[in-house]
């Protein structure tokens, strides 16, 4: 039977206001558009630079070197003619052009950190739930994990990047390893509190097995968390990449990418200082980005800070 307070509660529940959706909040956050705007820019270079590189990235020009932004050069093409064309942001000291090579240079570079981040999510996620639903595994991994994250990351992607060689598959693994502590510990948090909870208790109770409690019940609770955590694990990929290559260590030279742009045109910055400018301007635009979009979804996604939005 309805009683008279379960019918003013409906009329309050009715009455109260309708928090707006994750994604509204999201728009309503102008760093977070101005992010994504950049972010999706980025993306666009990516998937059509065959269309938008004026000349072959790796095509070598000698007659061309070292010249400066907006200056028209003559390049011989594919049938032996002279064509005219305008070096948008220059050549380098072998005469390519550095324009196609920065837009690129943007497939690999956004490759490694998506590669990068996938890895180690997926590798992180499923330690982490391991590691903090059974209490037997979380004191062996978490002190492997301990030892991981006691050497600095950038020098274990350097460790890794010698022992196993230089190339692309190499640094996405390189990049990738230092971070999947980081994601373990994340999760192996979530899940210690997640456990306690009395839905978990009840599936456990009514004999679920342990792989369904994982996935049914435990895992979308550390989906937010984990899409925070993967943006900036994406950005910090790139950059890692972007100094593994300006070391000379990373992705063989021949395959443009911000970092290797960087690092042939580090000798002559001072004379031809496009040559690091424009990927150096990229990098940073896409880091940007990609990091005030992480700070964006934990500010929506967070139910502490959701309430200021």
């Amino acid at each position: 039977m309805t009683t008279l307070s379960d019918i003013r509660d409906a009329v309050d529940a009715a009455a109260a206001p309708r928090r707006p959706s994750t994604w509204r909040r999201l728009a309503r956050n102008p760093s977070v558009m101005a992010g994504g705007v950049i972010l999706l820019v980025m993306l666009a270079i990516a998937l059509v630079a065959p269309l938008l590189g004026t000349i072959g990235p790796s095509r070598i020009d000698p007659i061309s070197r070292n010249k400066t932004p907006g200056t028209e050069i003559t390049m011989r093409a594919d049938d032996g003619t002279r064509v005219l064309r305008t070096a948008w942001m220059g050549t380098d000291s072998l005469g390519r052009d550095v324009y196609s090579r920065v837009i690129y240079g943007t497939r690999v570079s956004l490759a490694v950190g998506v590669a990068a981040t996938i890895v180690s999510v997926s590798i992180g996620l499923a330690v982490g739930l391991l590691a903090g639903y059974l209490r037997w595994l979380d004191a062996v991994a978490m002190r492997f994990m301990d030892g991981m994250m006691a050497i600095p990351g950038i020098l274990l992607a350097i460790a890794l990047v010698s022992l196993w060689g230089a190339g692309l598959l190499t640094v996405i693994l390189a990049v990738a390893v230092p971070e999947i502590p980081r994601v373990v510990r994340l999760v192996r948090s979530l899940v210690l509190t997640i456990r306690e909870e009395p839905y978990v208790e009840a599936a456990v109770a009514l004999g679920t097995p342990m792989p369904l409690v994982l996935v049914r019940h435990v895992m979308p609770n550390t989906v937010a968390p984990l899409i925070v955590q993967a943006t900036f694990i994406c950005a910090s990929a790139i950059l890692v990449e972007a100094l593994l290559s300006f070391l000379g260590i990373g992705i063989p030279p021949e395959i443009p990418t911000w970092g290797n742009i960087m690092a042939e045109g580090r000798a002559l910055f001072r004379v031809f200082p496009h040559n690091i400018l424009f990927p150096g301007i990229f990098l940073s635009l896409t880091v940007l980005a990609i990091n005030v979009i992480g700070d964006g979804l934990r500010d929506t996604l967070d139910p502490r800070m959701s309430k200021r939005i």
